[in-house]
């Protein structure tokens, strides 16, 4: 199978909105996009307290095969998100010191894999945020093909290039390039009501209170 890389031209967001997506936790974010568009949750980072935020340009990997993970790293710009799809192959890793020491020299945004990576020691000192399945030894195979900057599935979850990455130790979330501006909106007046609500509860409110939970029916004993 050839390697093939698509011409895409999307809309890339400001510095300012970035800079906004990157206070808006991924469940926050989740919660605005009708609480979906969230990957598999056994993505997380590999070094915790990690943060991802930046646009996607998408991987399509051949099973147990990166060579385009290492073509995309290559291509893609200062602050753009890697993110792979490896079909969710766990015992081969798609990524290690190598892909992530390339995209931290480059100023990218981050890795993310539906999949393992390795070399765990070296990326908790390149500082690079890389989520990914886990951790694995076994190295992948090259040259067998794939795909960049296409529609790909990952973590159960269909991104475009172009569509903003949220991630951090909650998880990951996609936000569709056509929605995040009003997706980024949504963000903020969460945020905010949930500052009135922390308040509220500081406060002595009960959530049953702040949250408007219904009543409970009372049942006699017998």
């Amino acid at each position: 199978m050839a390697m093939q890389r698509y011409l895409v031209d999307y809309r890339r967001l400001s510095t300012d909105t970035l800079a906004k997506w990157s206070s808006v936790p991924s469940s926050v974010a989740s919660d605005a996009l009708n609480r979906c568009q969230s990957m598999d949750s056994r993505i997380k980072p590999m070094v915790p307290g990690m943060r991802i935020c930046g646009q996607a340009r998408t991987v399509v990997t051949m099973p147990g095969d990166n060579s385009m993970v290492h073509h995309a790293v290559s291509l893609a710009e200062p602050g753009d998100v890697v993110v792979v799809a490896g079909g969710g192959l766990d015992d081969v890793a798609l990524a290690g010191e190598w892909v992530v020491r390339c995209c931290k020299r480059r100023a990218l945004g981050g890795l993310v894999v539906d999949g393992s990576v390795r070399d765990l020691h070296e990326i908790r000192g390149l500082g690079l945020p890389v989520f990914a399945k886990g951790a694995v030894a076994r190295g992948p195979h090259k040259n067998f093909g794939g795909k960049m900057d296409v529609t790909a599935a990952i973590g159960g979850v269909p991104v475009n290039p172009g569509d903003l990455i949220l991630g951090d130790e909650d998880g990951v979330v996609v936000v569709p390039l056509a929605f995040a501006d009003a997706a980024l909106a949504q963000s903020l007046a969460l945020l905010e009501r949930e500052r009135q609500w922390t308040e509220q509860i500081e406060a002595g409110a009960t959530l049953v209170d702040v949250l408007g939970v219904p009543p409970l029916e009372i049942v006699p004993a017998e």
